[in-house]
């Protein structure tokens, strides 16, 4: 059952601010036609996080009330007015759009009820991401806190919890690029390929009733040539002692295979004979049922889904490395997607506006997403598993700037970070990893961008494989490049160039392209727009953009097994999207992108 949030609050808040909010969106930039439509009382109403479902949870996303003091105050006395979650500060939806900075903090305050429902249980407090370090109280009662802008994390509320209303303080602060954390393309002046900065909540935040024990994560991964499908079930009890966990899975409502496990090892369940592989043509995916007991009575049940599917390399006939999907050779095209938003920066406006880009990423012929250095919402990555999407996962870049880009290629040359530095980039690391492990469409990790913020390559890049050996690893997309991972990439603008070349791993083209084309009144900033080349229509966009595919094509006999064009979108002063910012304009003739992006993704297709 999800609760109505509008029902509770209604009779929980005692309100702050007047009865009819005073909430419109802040700034005069351009805007998605979702930004314009959205209602602040029905903002990111979806269920946040489909890979572990429960039955009851609370949606806390909406006003709350919000301050931005200088760093180091105590909880403000009064608050400065009305910010809508999950937008940042920055952004135009939060109603706000002021820059916080790293010599202030972002505070919210809020009030809530437990539903009558959940008595006797826990109740976690979940935030699906916050920018960067917060502080979390209930009822002046600190309850706990994180650090890392990109990865959801959850806080047990139950003891400080009191009947009726409850009154909930979040403090945020963040230093973007003055400080040492990953943070993607945030600076504090934007210019160029760098944006906006970022800072609080930026995801869904909800609540959740869980039994005293209770499942914590699940970890699956499938193995076709075994016909195996295992699944971990973590739970809060760490001993595990006197556990049972027990997964059914179901195809079409009809259960076709199960398997059971006790002390906390994971559930290995044999698949049917006839199980069906996933594959971006057929996005088959298993529902899964999963119980956890305790002395033999069930104590709790959360709703997944898996997929049959593996990534691999192999060399072919040729001699040329490949990857493959499923044990067949396959070239894995798509588009850097960076997935940021004129009016929400980091949140798209709406789910509908967040799948828009799916969709058109599909329409337009490629198999393939490459996550340009941010982490989206769990709902993004469910929706690429049921499209047929792969997707590259990046880990965001970071770090003091003028040293975070370390530009010296091939030189052998890598950056020297602080101890600091470095135990936050290997915290958030992990922490990404493990919140992502269970998405199907996930194929390769990429740990460096570049030479941005690049260390000790080869450590990092073993450490990703050993802590996931069923994906491949792209060692650095880009970047100073070391023997070690799976993958050799290469970045060119604006057409494709094959300059190395790696006989032992796959070799793929991770950027290319960047074509500018400036769409009046569809623009960030008039004054500025920026692309590797720029031209000024959609014929003479899509032309290039054909003769690069063309040239492209060619060198997959020479040995490039994926490529990645530049990219989804406009993005603030970048004008070299396929669509405009505002994803308003599509700036390209679709049907012959659609028709040689086709001709790509089938060229290894034996």
């Amino acid at each position: 059952m999800n609760i109505n949030p509008k029902a509770i609050l209604a009779a929980a808040i005692v309100a702050v601010a007047p009865m009819v909010s005073a909430w419109t969106p802040a700034g005069d930039k351009i805007k998605t036609a979702w930004g314009e439509s959205l209602n602040p009382e029905n903002v990111w109403q979806e269920y946040p996080r489909p890979i572990m479902e429960r039955s009851e949870w609370l949606n806390l996303n909406g006003l709350w009330n919000y301050a931005i003091l200088p760093k180091g105050q105590s909880v403000p006395e009064n608050y400065q007015g009305e910010i809508l979650v999950p937008f940042c500060a920055e952004s135009s939806l939060s109603g706000v759009g002021r820059e916080v900075g790293e010599n202030n903090e972002l505070w919210y305050q809020r009030e809530f009820m437990v539903p009558a429902s959940w008595k006797g249980r826990r109740v976690i407090l979940n935030f699906g991401a916050v920018d960067w370090k917060c502080d979390v109280w209930v009822n002046g009662t600190l309850v706990g806190g994180h650090t890392g802008g990109f990865a959801p994390f959850g806080l047990d509320i139950t003891d400080a919890l009191a009947k009726g209303r409850n009154e909930l303080v979040v403090r945020v602060w963040d230093p973007t690029d003055r400080g040492p954390q990953p943070r993607g393309k945030q600076v504090s002046n934007p210019d160029g390929i760098w944006y906006t900065p970022v800072t609080g909540i930026w995801q869904t935040v909800w609540l959740e009733p869980v039994p005293e024990t209770h499942i914590t994560a699940l970890r699956t991964l499938p193995d076709i040539d075994a016909a195996t499908l295992t699944v971990g079930v973590l739970s809060d009890n760490a001993a595990a002692a006197g556990l049972k966990a027990e997964v059914k899975v179901k195809d079409n409502g009809r259960v076709v295979a199960q398997g059971s496990s006790v002390n906390g090892c994971p559930v290995e369940v044999r698949m049917p004979e006839d199980f069906r592989l996933w594959s971006p043509d057929t996005p088959n995916l298993y529902d899964l049922e999963v119980t956890l007991y305790k002395d033999g009575k069930a104590v709790d049940k959360v709703n997944s889904y898996a997929a049959m599917r593996k990534f691999s390399s192999k060399r072919d006939n040729d001699g040329i490395v490949r990857l493959q999907l499923n044990n067949r050779d396959i070239f894995q095209f798509g588009p850097l997607d960076q997935g940021w938003w004129p009016d929400g920066l980091l949140t798209p406006p709406s789910h509908e506006a967040m799948v828009y880009d799916v969709d058109k990423t599909k329409d337009l012929g490629f198999n393939m997403i490459r996550k340009h250095i941010k982490v989206e919402p769990a709902t993004w990555y469910t929706y690429c598993d049921r499209k047929g999407i792969i997707v590259w996962q990046d880990m965001p870049s970071g770090d003091r700037n003028p040293e975070w880009q370390n530009h010296r290629y091939f030189d052998g040359t890598e950056m020297h970070r602080s101890a600091e530095s470095e135990d936050i980039y290997r915290k958030e690391w992990a922490e990404i990893i493990d919140c992502l492990y269970s998405y199907p469409c996930i194929s390769t990790w990429i740990p460096f961008n570049e030479a941005w913020g690049q260390f000790k390559t080869q450590e990092i890049t073993e450490w990703t494989k050993r802590y996931d050996p069923s994906r491949l690893v792209n060692p650095a997309s880009g970047g100073n490049f070391y023997p070690c991972g799976d993958i050799l990439d290469l970045h060119n603008y604006p057409g494709p160039a094959m300059y190395l070349y790696d006989a032992a791993r796959a070799n793929v083209l991770g950027e290319y392209g960047g074509i500018g084309y400036v769409v009046k009144d569809h623009i960030w900033a008039p004054d500025r727009n920026w692309g590797y080349i720029q031209f000024n229509s959609p014929r003479e966009v899509t032309d290039e953009y054909v003769k690069y595919a063309g040239e492209l094509l060619n060198l997959v006999g020479r040995g490039f097994t994926g490529a990645v064009y530049t990219q989804t979108t406009d993005v603030e002063v970048e004008v070299n999207g396929f669509m405009t910012y505002d994803r308003k304009v599509d700036k390209m003739e679709e049907d012959r992108v659609r028709d040689i992006n086709t001709r790509l993704v089938k060229s290894l297709d034996r």
